[in-house]
């Protein structure tokens, strides 16, 4: 009786990655990472799984399994999980180690995060992220650092102004709305307040009549599940409509009309404070608003923040023309009672983070992110039993710092020359008994012998001008190379 064979398959939300989508990935982060480094902020790695009680409950997904985290228990019972973002690990290093680090403490980390929920277009359960955090220093001032820091990122990324805003807000001003509203029932509005905040941070996908609804009794979705709403009484749910809707004009109306909102109570006066000098400061520095503007719509998810919150959103067109909708590529804000939780004492920090699995996707459909892999040059095989003599050559390539491989697959000329072509492999080199004996080795530019053989009708021309093929002496291997490969990079 024969075993019944595994069936091949992944979980919905995690991702294959293979040579051109791992190339893009990490060469953002290489150039997210060095600018980070550039603003003096020093790498930390932390592990992927915290114990449980240690990320605490933030995550706005709260009602599904696992409170939206993946987790198991450790040989003594503990609960670990694997961690969600990079700041609730931070925030237990600072205080694990809060006699030993220097404050301010500014570290950048990159690394792969694990949210269990829903999967969609853009949204994974594992990705990698990349932050900048400051802990240790108060005010809105370092918050516009990190909008700075951010907008750098961004820009080191590939991203061209005018491809992305960072879009700025306060929880302080979101925390002085709240007070002004009122529910339908005996429920205190503090009950609802959760869900006011992720039915605001929902207007990119489903807009203002979405929010209004989720504000209201609820709203069903296209599949037919039902979520319940806030239960606000009108004039709060046209309130919060007024509130989302205040950044339409320029920083100075935005003010203006928050202001009329929120009234002049405390966590009013606060906010608006907050909000008016960080966008004095970003413009003093020359980030104007074609990089960052006010953007009372924003919410960020995540719980934890206590202050100015800013998000990324990009304005990139597809490859068809039509505009891209992946969300926010990034995001943060202040956030001074996480470290507290271990603590008991509010420590002051801020920080951003970039979604780099997400930013990678949008470039690549924006034909933007096709950074290449680094293809191998591959060195045919004629002659098996002389193995050692193309494996030197493949050495000697690789030498000069360019990947090489030799075909070991058994297959003929013309299979080998396909399997270069998928591999996307910039050139060949070939090695038979004619070059053998004259000394020479035969180099194939293959996007030139491509483009060349474009222009040729008929198969005897191909033959007698071998389109992209040249000699060189075998001791100037290293020299064509190099020669093929510049001539690629030219445009």
């Amino acid at each position: 009786m024969s075993k019944q064979k595994l069936k091949a398959r992944r979980p919905r939300g995690f991702e294959d990655r293979l040579g051109r989508a791992m190339a893009a990935e990490g060469a953002l982060l290489q150039r997210v990472g060095a600018c980070f480094a550039s603003w003096g902020f020093q790498q930390l790695e932390t592990p992927a799984l915290e114990f449980t009680d240690a990320l605490g409950q933030f995550l706005p997904d709260k009602e599904r399994p696992n409170a939206a985290v993946f987790s198991l228990t450790d040989d003594d019972d503990q609960w670990m999980s694997l961690r969600y973002d990079l700041t609730a690990p931070l925030a237990r290093y600072v205080a694990q180690n809060s006699q030993k680090i220097t404050r301010p403490f500014r570290r950048w980390q990159a690394g792969p995060v694990w949210r269990n929920e829903k999967p969609g277009p853009g949204r994974f359960r594992q990705f990698t992220q990349c932050d900048a955090d400051s802990i240790g220093v108060p005010g809105p001032e370092a918050d516009c650092e990190m909008i700075m820091v951010a907008c750098d990122a961004l820009e080191a990324a590939g991203l061209a102004r005018g491809e992305y805003a960072l879009r700025i807000n306060s929880r302080t001003a979101l925390d002085a709305l709240l007070g002004q509203l009122e529910t339908q029932g005996p429920a205190p509005i503090g009950a609802a307040a959760g869900t006011i905040l992720r039915a605001i941070d929902k207007l990119d996908r489903l807009g203002l009549a979405g929010v209004e609804a989720l504000l209201g009794e609820g709203r069903r979705d296209e599949s037919g599940d039902f979520t319940q709403g806030a239960g606000l009484t009108a004039p709060s749910i046209e309130k919060v409509l007024a509130f989302v809707a205040a950044g339409e004009g320029d920083t100075a109306g935005t003010l203006s009309a928050l202001g009329a909102l929120l009234g002049q109570g405390e966590l009013a006066r606060t906010a608006i404070d907050e909000l008016t000098t960080i966008a004095n400061v970003l413009e003093q520095a020359g980030y104007g608003t074609d990089r960052a503007v006010l953007d009372p719509s924003i919410v960020r998810g995540l719980d934890y923040y206590t202050g100015p919150v800013f998000e990324a959103q990009l304005a990139l067109g597809g490859q068809d023309g039509a505009e891209l909708s992946v969300g926010s590529v990034g995001g943060g804000g202040r956030y001074d009672d996480l470290v507290a939780r271990f603590t008991g004492q509010s420590v002051p920090a801020t920080g951003f983070s970039i979604g780099v699995s997400r930013l990678a996707v949008a470039l690549e459909a924006a034909g933007r992110g096709a950074l290449e892999a680094t293809a191998p040059v591959l060195v045919l095989v004629f002659d098996r039993a002389d193995l050692s003599a193309y494996f030197d050559l493949a050495r000697r390539i690789r030498a000069i710092g360019v990947p090489a491989e030799v075909y070991l697959g058994g297959a003929g000329l013309r299979a080998q020359m396909k399997y270069a072509d998928r591999r996307g492999s910039p050139l060949t080199v070939m090695y038979g008994a004619d070059e053998k004996a004259a000394g020479i080795v035969n180099v194939k530019d293959l996007r030139a012998g491509a483009e060349q053989a474009k222009t040729i009708t008929d198969h005897k021309t191909w033959r007698e001008e071998r389109p992209g093929q040249f000699h060189v002496p075998i001791g100037d291997l290293e020299a064509a190379v190099k020669m093929v490969l510049e001539r690629r990079q030219t445009p």
